[in-house]
């Protein structure tokens, strides 16, 4: 065909044939199949990409939200010392603009963390199965984290009192008002903590990354710990304002407990005292001793079952027993009766402390000076009162007037700290700490505050709830002073489940370290006036063990052959009681085997504080239900 047939030739269209094969549709490439093979390498190189993108982006981000973290912590352990305890100083407090930054700073660095672990790329990875676990593990811990900080410590911290370098003589009082303002927000913080406990809680446990579970771990423990402190400070927002006489004056029996001859809420109530309250300014009105108090008897009902277990012992008409029960509204609920009974007056509560709580408050107040001169600091007034001093005096009456002379000494730098703003945070601190360790209880005689105060460790009750429980209490029965030298251990063991029942041995240990010789007449004494030949340094106790309610006993030895205990109940507890003879340098051993229902799980432990501390060890075992 020549170029002029070319020019003038008809157009083809399009139709059957060879040509029609060779169309192809709008847009569709002319390289065929190479084209389609470049989409798909492409398609294939884009799904192969994205996963490598992600990963690099959860690494890059990761590692971005650990710095954030790691800074949110920096600033609250900052946030932590300026609230700290400082032992007997009286400046140096960290005012409460330096606080908010701080926990304003930890706020945003939690934020970023958060932000940085959602997101596209973080959601899909948390979700994969097996693959996901640390990716939600870190996910969950910076959500934590900002909750913590924006939602928990921030209304906490705008409570807390706010030291100034003006602040002296007003600081409780200036502290109430604080608390009363921001009541409302410590109540929802409390709440909002609890919420992030369960959120925590939720988080795996064991992933394939131990980084990310030794965190996850570490964060538990922290929210652990601060969930007992939110229920207080919730707590707190309701009940101190009133309670420190916001409404109105209040007044208050504090009783001295003498560790050194135990009674089921500590020791024996020795000195006492008279404690006001109005709008938060503290004072004591008179101090007395139990000599004042020993001829006063109450007519006070306590219940079928408190009579039926203490009614050789008249708790409500002998002072010296008043508080043989570890349930301390029994005891609070006496004393105040007794002082109503003894001066006419009604308290608005009652208060029990013991010279280790004193020794914690000499630690902030730094020491008291008596007026003999004797200087009582934190660390000599429990052996001072619980042991030296019966060396010092003979005459009892001598003897009785130092306990309450220590009493009032170190009342005085007490007050002087409750007024000044800058040592009440450590103040509130050792409260804490004493309240912790059983050593502070409170009952409050208004109805309404009791119900919220009794759900804590520091209103000592007996709870009557079923579940899993082992208390080990004893009542100097000898009439001396020899619980000084007393060691105790409590060993509780889940066995076997049977019926619904479980099998519990109970193993206690205990110790007279008391010499035989060199001890004073009247801490060796024995008032009991045994039928039998004792030695200086004998002791003789009533050891009861409080099992769960509803348990019973199959077997006891006492070391190592059969024993015989009374059963009593106690507020639905089962009770078994020993009268004991503990010799000087002895050491015996009470095994008993009981069947529990409901025991699954750690028992709850009843703490009955002396002067040495109970060693206890709990092994439990798993759940009996099918």
């Amino acid at each position: 065909m020549t170029e002029q047939d070319i020019g003038t030739a008809e157009p083809r269209r399009p139709g059957s044939g060879r040509d029609a094969f060779r169309m192809r549709g709008p847009g569709r490439s002319r390289e065929g199949a190479p084209g389609r093979r470049r989409v798909l390498r492409n398609t294939l190189l884009a799904a192969a990409v994205l996963p490598l993108a992600g990963a690099v982006w959860i690494g890059v981000t990761g590692l971005l939200a650990r710095s954030e973290l790691i800074a949110a912590g920096r600033d609250l352990d900052a946030l932590r010392q300026s609230v700290a305890p400082v032992p007997g100083a009286a400046s140096g407090a960290v005012p409460a603009s330096a606080r908010e930054r701080e926990v304003r700073s930890a706020a945003a660095h939690a934020a970023r963390a958060h932000r940085l672990t959602t997101g596209p790329a973080w959601y899909p990875a948390a979700a994969l199965p097996f693959f996901g676990g640390p990716f939600r593990t870190v996910r969950g811990a910076a959500y934590a984290a900002d909750r913590l900080a924006g939602d928990v410590l921030s209304p906490l911290v705008r409570a807390l009192p706010a030291p100034t370098p003006d602040s002296r003589g007003d600081g409780m009082s200036e502290a109430l008002m604080t608390l009363q303002k921001h009541a409302p927000e410590v109540v929802r913080a409390a709440r909002a903590a609890v919420e992030v406990q369960a959120d925590v809680d939720g988080l795996p446990r064991s992933t394939w990354l131990p980084a990310a579970d030794r965190a996850r771990a570490g964060l538990a423990r922290q929210v652990d710990r601060l969930g007992p402190v939110m229920t207080d400070a919730s707590l707190a927002a309701r009940v101190l304002p009133p309670m420190l006489g916001a409404r109105g004056e209040r007044r208050y029996f504090l009783a001295f407990q003498n560790i050194s001859e135990a009674r089921g809420t500590g020791g024996v109530p020795g000195a006492f005292a008279v404690l006001s309250a109005d709008r938060g300014h503290l004072s004591f009105e008179r101090f007395g001793n139990n000599t004042e108090m020993a001829t006063t008897k109450t007519g006070l009902d306590l219940g079928a079952d408190f009579t039926a277990r203490y009614q050789g012992s008249e708790p409500t008409r002998v002072w010296a027993n008043s508080n043989m029960s570890p349930h301390f509204p029994y005891a609070a609920r006496i004393w105040a009766a007794a002082w109503r009974e003894h001066t006419g007056e009604r308290v608005d509560g009652v208060f029990a402390v013991d010279p280790a709580t004193l020794s914690r408050l000499l630690r902030v107040t730094g020491p008291a000076r008596m007026a003999g001169g004797t200087e009582l600091t934190a660390d000599n007034v429990v052996d001072l009162t619980e042991r030296a001093s019966y060396a010092m005096y003979d005459d009892v009456a001598r003897r009785k007037a130092f306990f309450v002379e220590a009493a009032r000494a170190a009342a005085g730098p007490l007050i002087t700290a409750t007024g000044d703003m800058r040592r009440l945070p450590a103040l509130l601190v050792a409260l804490n700490d004493a309240q912790r360790e059983g050593r502070l209880k409170v009952w409050s005689a208004h109805a309404a505050e009791q119900r919220l105060i009794e759900s804590r460790p520091y209103a000592g009750t007996l709870p009557e709830t079923p579940g899993p429980f082992a208390g080990l209490v004893v009542n100097n029965a000898a009439g001396g002073k020899l619980d000084y030298y007393l060691d105790r251990s409590l060993t509780w063991e889940a066995g076997a489940c049977s019926g619904g029942d479980r099998t519990v041995t109970a193993t206690m240990t205990l110790a007279n370290r008391a010499p035989t010789s060199g001890l004073p007449d009247y801490v060796t004494l024995r008032g009991d006036s045994p039928p039998y030949r004792t030695r200086p340094g004998d002791n003789r106790l009533l050891v009861s063990y409080y099992a769960g309610v509803g348990a019973t006993l199959t077997g006891a030895t006492l070391d190592g052959r059969p024993a015989q205990l009374a059963p009593g109940v106690e507020r639905g507890h089962s009770v078994y009681t020993l009268d004991l003879e503990l010799p000087a340098r002895s050491r015996r051993t009470l095994v008993l085997h009981l069947l529990e229902p409901h025991a699954d799980g750690a028992p709850v432990l009843l703490q009955q504080s002396l002067v040495t501390p109970l060693q206890a060890t709990l092994r439990p075992g798993g759940s009996c239900r099918v």
